[in-house]
């Protein structure tokens, strides 16, 4: 598969998964969501089988349980507090939970529930605002709600135009992907009203949504069409905007026909700032969007991957590979492998390409 950006399976873009490492004592079910820690070597996991798994990562790929949280229904969403000292996690309950690492709590019976919608919370991000730390949750009941951890009420809330799908935040940007290809951007400095509203580029249903990084000045698109997007927020960059293919395999049977895969994770090197894709196809792939370069392909890995996230150093790649639920209840099976994997980034797997002065 070579996508847009040219470079098929030869072997300088083809990536290496000899050195990847699985994650011990890994989820029971289907992985929903993964991030590290941005101050510690520590993961934190959902699953459907309703937990949240916090996994201690040392630089050489070894990996140890330490904490877990425990929702009454699939686990769906999670992330950490700036200071790492805190880990949140959201879910198909209706409720989102805290367990703090600082204050030596490790079971779920130690969580305390901060957050909670009408409808399963999607989505879960932490930011700072005016030095306080907030956490966003985006629901299936069409509400984004901020939350002041010292209160049991929101602090404010944005009602989105359908159910949310997909949700980052990076400094004062929130950007939201709901059902129906809308994408809400946020300014946290005025969170009650969307900055701007889109709907995607892409023509099928959004998966995921990723703010750049480390510039905040735009966002990627997957789609369950094999697509990617590269969407920047102001109105002066947007001849910067593109989409390219992904994600895609040739038919078998006839040349002229593609599989089309769903682009489940969207990941940005928070050193480099290129980014990876990850699918239903089973492979990941990292690209440089200024140079609309692909830089490296992987192999499939055997199973969808459903989840995908870089490490605070960008020195680790971990990656999911888990059923997506793409086709349904019906195509799930005890047969199909669920596992974390970690991805040891060496060399200039990730690094941008040089500048050559040509456009």
């Amino acid at each position: 598969m070579s996508g847009l950006f040219g470079g098929g399976a030869a072997n300088p873009t083809q990536g290496d998964l000899s050195k990847d490492v699985q994650v011990t004592n890994g989820p029971s079910d289907s992985i929903s969501d993964m991030v590290f820690s941005p101050a510690s070597d520590h993961l934190s996991v959902t699953s459907w089988d309703s937990k949240c798994y916090i996994y201690s990562i040392s630089s050489n790929g070894e990996s140890s349980g330490v904490a877990m949280l425990e929702h009454q229904g699939p686990a769906l969403s999670t992330c950490w507090s700036k200071d790492g000292q805190k880990v949140f996690s959201a879910g198909a309950d209706k409720a989102a939970r805290m367990l703090d690492l600082a204050a030596g709590h490790t079971q779920s019976s130690q969580a305390t529930q901060v957050a909670g919608h009408d409808q399963p919370i999607r989505c879960v991000e932490s930011a700072m605002v005016n030095g306080s730390q907030i956490l966003i949750t985006g629901g299936w009941d069409k509400m984004v709600k901020y939350w002041d951890l010292r209160q049991q009420t929101p602090i404010g809330q944005l009602e989105c135009k359908d159910r949310v799908y997909t949700m980052d935040v990076k400094d004062n940007m929130l950007v939201v992907g709901t059902a129906d290809r809308w994408i809400e951007v946020v300014s946290l400095a005025n969170p009650g009203t969307p900055y701007k509203v889109i709907q995607s580029p892409l023509k099928w249903q959004t998966r995921v949504c990723t703010i750049f990084s480390p510039e905040a000045n735009g966002y990627a698109i997957g789609s369950i069409e094999g697509r990617c997007a590269i969407q920047y927020v102001e109105d002066k960059d947007q001849n910067g905007n593109f989409s390219f293919k992904c994600h895609r395999q040739t038919s078998t049977t006839d040349r002229n026909l593609s599989n089309v895969f769903s682009v489940n994770a969207i990941s940005f090197h928070p050193v480099h700032g290129t980014f990876s894709t990850a699918g239903s196809d089973g492979t990941f792939h990292f690209w440089d969007k200024d140079a609309k370069h692909r830089l490296k392909g992987y192999p499939e890995v055997g199973g969808t991957i459903s989840a995908t996230d870089f490490d605070r150093s960008g020195n680790i790649f971990a990656y999911a590979v888990s059923y997506d639920w793409s086709k349904g209840h019906q195509a799930n099976n005890q047969q199909l492998p669920n596992k974390i994997m970690l991805h040891p980034v060496i060399g200039d797997e990730c690094k941008p390409r040089p500048k050559t002065g040509k456009r």
